[in-house]
């Protein structure tokens, strides 16, 4: 890989070595606190984290901070994380809502759905440094990436392979069979879906 005076790689060729920060003791805001944003939590709060979360309603069971504005979650916290299903997700968020709220320091993390990010506006965002940082694992039109972001140093992509692991797919396996199991044998279903 070639390198320019502006590469985020110049590290690797010239050994300095850029400050970066830390996971431990932030804020974190997670929009969605089901399954997924439920597991992110726990880790979270393992590594000493403040976690606070928004979703349509409190989850009475949960540990963690409620806050019923995603504004003010977001207002509130060093990273925000998204763990939305589209289905159950409002409106795409622009970071002139929700994102914009996390300051030039802050980063969004989103799992959830690409479409939950208005793309074009994070892009600009992060150009202009409204927001300090993005980390994308999920795409409004997969497999496509925004090519603005390519060249970014404050974002971290992924393809979208957070369940593409032998113990992800070998779970998955073991749902289906359970699903399959439970219908034929007339009781219910594992991991009902209600549409």
């Amino acid at each position: 890989m070639e390198t320019t005076p502006q590469s985020p790689a110049r590290w690797a060729a010239d050994g300095d070595y850029p400050l970066a920060t830390k996971v431990s003791g932030k804020r974190v805001g997670i929009v969605g606190l089901g399954n997924i944003g439920s597991r992110v939590a726990r880790r979270l709060a393992a590594f000493g984290c403040a976690v606070s979360y928004h979703s349509r309603s409190p989850k009475p069971s949960s540990p963690y901070t409620f806050v019923p504005a995603l504004l003010d979650l977001a207002a509130g916290s060093d990273v925000l994380r998204r763990c939305l299903r589209r289905g159950r997700a409002e409106p795409v968020h622009r970071c002139t809502g929700g994102d914009e709220a996390l300051g030039k320091d802050g980063v969004l993390v989103n799992v959830g759905r690409g479409g939950l990010v208005d793309e074009p506006e994070l892009v600009s965002c992060l150009r202009d440094g409204a927001l300090g940082g993005a980390g994308l694992d999920v795409y409004a039109n997969e497999p496509a990436v925004p090519p603005e972001l390519f060249g970014m140093d404050n974002v971290v992509l992924s393809d979208h392979r957070a369940v593409v692991t032998p113990e992800s797919m070998r779970g998955v396996l073991e749902v289906i069979t359970a699903n399959l199991d439970a219908f034929f044998s007339g009781w219910p279903l594992v991991s009902p879906v209600h549409l």
